[in-house]
């Protein structure tokens, strides 16, 4: 069963959809987290998110080398993985570009299309138009990430406000190559 992938805003809800899921899969879970403590802000929020998931479920952070975090995970675990938007910002942090990320992309979703999970990202798109050059390529990017995860997910969910729209099947998306 191909992955699931959870879009939203902030605050909207993903994160604890994804752990739902994850539980309610009954499989062992592996949580692959992207966020990086770079100030006391974030590194409370992740310790604050680490307490709150349950014992048993293995942590792997994965800050920028996402493919290698999804093929170090047993077969059989429902993976979580926790978020997108942070991967993209941490990989044009370190000046990759809009291609490579796109490619690196590609290549864990063509990993986790044989694997059951989740994939948490935010919704950019839906705001105005940045005002920087860097805010503009973020959102860019993080979009055309979002539409290559969105294009082999088994379906994908639009969270707003906690609750749940679901917004198809791979099949019925438009592929951005």
């Amino acid at each position: 069963m191909p992955f699931t992938l959870l879009l939203g805003g902030a605050r909207s809800g993903k994160s604890a959809m994804a752990e739902r899921f994850a539980i309610e899969s009954g499989d062992s879970v592996t949580f692959i987290a992207t966020g990086e403590p770079l100030d006391d802000e974030m590194a409370a929020r992740i310790a604050r998110h680490r307490d709150d998931r349950p014992a048993a479920w293995r942590t792997i952070e994965a800050p920028l080398d996402l493919l290698t975090a999804v093929r170090s995970t047993s077969p059989g675990d429902f993976l979580v993985v926790d978020c997108l938007t942070l991967w993209v910002s941490n990989l044009l942090e370190k000046g990759k570009a809009a291609t490579e990320i796109g490619v690196a992309a590609k290549d864990v979703v063509g990993e986790l299309s044989r694997r059951q999970g989740v994939v948490v990202s935010n919704e950019v798109g839906l705001g105005i138009v940045p005002a920087n050059e860097l805010a503009r390529a973020f959102r860019d990017v993080l979009g055309a990430v979002n539409t290559i995860f969105a294009g082999s997910a088994e379906r994908a969910v639009l969270m707003v406000a906690g609750r749940a729209l679901d917004l198809g099947s791979a099949g019925s998306v438009m592929r951005q190559d």
